[in-house]
C-alpha cells in the first residue's frame, strides 16, 4: 500500500498512540514496517513534534522511544547521517563510537576484576579503570556542544522536541556516570564482592543508554539536522564547536576545517560611539569592558529571549554564540524551567527584585543573582543573570590598604 507523506506521519502518530495505550509491539509491528519502510527520520521527529503538542507527556514519548525504535530499526538504518571528517556530525558520530567502546572495556574489566583479589593487588586492572572513568569524565564537553551549539540551531528551525528529549537523557546519563564515579572513588569503604557487583551493573546500564542514545541520535537527530540546518549555518557551528573544546579523545578530524567552506562573512562594521547621561564608548571599548567585569552576565528581554552574554576570559558556565535568539527556558533542564517561570513573573509582576543561589561547582563557590531590568515608571525590559565566583572573597578578613605587588 502507497501513502503520501502526510498520511504516514498521521498513521505514524496513531500507532504511536496504541503503544502509548499499551498496545503489544508484536500486534502492530508489520503494520509500523509498512509505514515506515519509506519513511525519513524527518518525518518521524515531526509526529513526535506533534504528538507533544497535541498534548502527549514529553517523558511517554521518551519512553516510547525506546519502544518504537526497535519497531523502525531496519527502516532508520537506512537513513545514516554521513558527513565529511571536519563536520560537526562526523565528530559527533565518531565521539559515540569511542564512548560505546569505554563502556565494553568496563564491563570487559569489571569481569576480570572479579577474578583477581582487589584493585590494591592488581595495578594494571586500577590504571586501566582509571583511564576509562578519565575519559568519560572527560566527554562532558560533547553533551556541552551539542546542547549548547546543535540544539539551538535545530530549534531555529522549528525542530524542538527531539533536543529536549536528548537533553534529558543527557542528564540521565550524567547521573549514572556520576553514581559509577562515587563508586569507584569510595570502593574501600564496601567489599570487594559488592564493588566488583556494582561496577558490573553500573557498565551494564552505561552500555545500554549509550546504545540507545546514541543509535537515536544518529539514526534520527542527525538526519534531521543535516536536512534542515544550512551549509553555512554548519560553518558557525564548528566554529562554536571549536571554543567550547572537544574531548580528550576526540579524533583528529575534529580539527580539520569542513570540505565546504559555506557562505563567507565579510563584515566591516565602522566603529562607531554609544553615548550615555554619564559618558560614552566606542563599540569595541564597551564590549571590552563588558568582558572584563568580575562577573558574567547575561540579558534576557522582556520576551524572555537570551539577548546578549558577556565573554570573560574564564566563564563559569559555558555559553555559545548559538543561544542569542533563543527562549530562556530552553537553555535549561526541563525539570528546572519552573523554576526560572517562577523568578520571570515574579520580575515581570513587581513582586521581587532579586533572586540569588550559590553552589559548589569544581571546589569553587559560584554565587549566581537574577534582577529585573525595569524602566523608572516600572516597565518590566527584562532579567540580567550575574554569576561571580566568590571563593577568594569569602576568605577576606580585617583590611587591607597598601599595595603589596612584588
Amino acid at each position: 500500500m502507497s501513502y503520501e507523506q502526510t498520511d504516514k506521519k498521521e498513521l505514524l502518530k496513531e500507532l504511536i498512540r496504541k503503544l502509548h495505550e499499551g498496545a503489544k509491539v508484536e500486534d502492530i509491528k508489520e503494520e509500523f514496517k509498512n509505514i515506515v519502510k519509506d519513511a525519513s527520520p524527518t518525518l518521524i521527529s515531526q509526529a513526535e513534534e506533534e504528538l507533544i503538542r497535541e498534548g502527549m507527556p514529553r517523558e511517554e514519548i521518551r519512553r516510547l522511544c525506546d519502544v518504537h525504535i526497535a519497531v523502525f530499526k531496519e527502516s532508520l538504518e537506512r537513513e545514516k547521517a554521513l558527513a565529511p571528517a571536519g563536520h560537526p556530525v562526523h565528530t559527533l558520530m565518531e565521539e559515540h563510537k569511542l564512548m560505546l567502546k569505554f563502556t565494553a572495556e568496563l564491563r570487559s574489566l569489571s569481569k576480570r576484576i572479579e577474578g583477581t583479589s582487589g584493585l590494591h593487588r592488581s595495578p594494571k586492572e586500577k590504571e586501566q579503570l582509571n583511564h576509562i572513568i578519565k575519559h568519560l569524565k572527560d566527554s562532558e564537553s560533547h553533551y556541552l556542544r551539542e546542547e549548547n551549539v546543535l540544539f539551538p540551531y535545530l530549534e531555529k528551525h522549528g525542530i524542538t522536541q527531539p533536543p529536549a528529549i536528548m537533553w534529558t537523557e543527557h542528564n540521565k546519563i550524567r547521573e549514572i556516570k556520576k553514581d559509577l564515579y562515587k563508586r569507584v572513588d569510595t570502593y574501600k569503604t564496601t567489599t570487594f564482592k559488592d564493588f566488583v557487583k556494582q561496577l558490573q551493573e553500573a557498565s551494564l546500564t552505561l552500555s545500554e543508554i549509550f546504545s540507545n542514545h546514541f543509535y537515536k541520535e544518529n539514526n534520527i537527530l542527525f538526519p534531521t539536522a543535516l536536512k534542515f540546518i544550512e551549509v553555512h549555518e554548519w560553518n558557525d557551528i564548528k566554529k562554536q564547536f571549536d571554543e567550547i573544546g572537544y574531548c580528550c579523545f576526540t579524533p583528529e578530524s575534529a580539527t580539520l576545517k569542513p570540505k565546504e567552506d559555506g557562505i563567507k562573512q565579510l563584515q566591516h562594521e565602522a566603529e562607531s560611539t554609544i553615548s550615555f547621561e554619564t559618558g560614552s564608548f566606542s563599540k569595541e571599548e564597551l564590549e571590552l569592558l563588558l568582558n572584563n567585569l568580575p562577573v558574567d552576565i547575561t540579558f534576557i528581554d522582556k520576551d524572555d529571549t537570551v539577548r546578549y552574554f558577556s565573554e570573560g576570559k574564564e566563564r563559569i558556565f559555558v555559553r555559545t554564540k548559538a543561544v542569542i535568539g533563543r527562549k530562556v527556558q530552553q537553555c535549561h533542564p526541563q525539570e528546572s524551567v519552573h523554576k526560572v517561570n517562577q523568578i520571570l513573573e515574579a520580575f515581570r509582576n513587581g513582586s521581587k527584585d532579586v533572586a540569588e543561589f550559590w553552589i559548589n561547582l569544581k571546589g569553587r563557590l559560584i554565587h549566581i543573582r537574577y534582577f529585573p531590568v525595569r524602566k523608572e515608571n516600572g516597565e518590566y525590559l527584562g532579567c540580567l543573570e550575574a554569576t561571580q565566583d566568590i571563593t577568594e572573597i569569602k576568605k577576606i578578613e580585617g583590611e587591607k590598604r597598601l599595595l603589596d605587588w612584588s
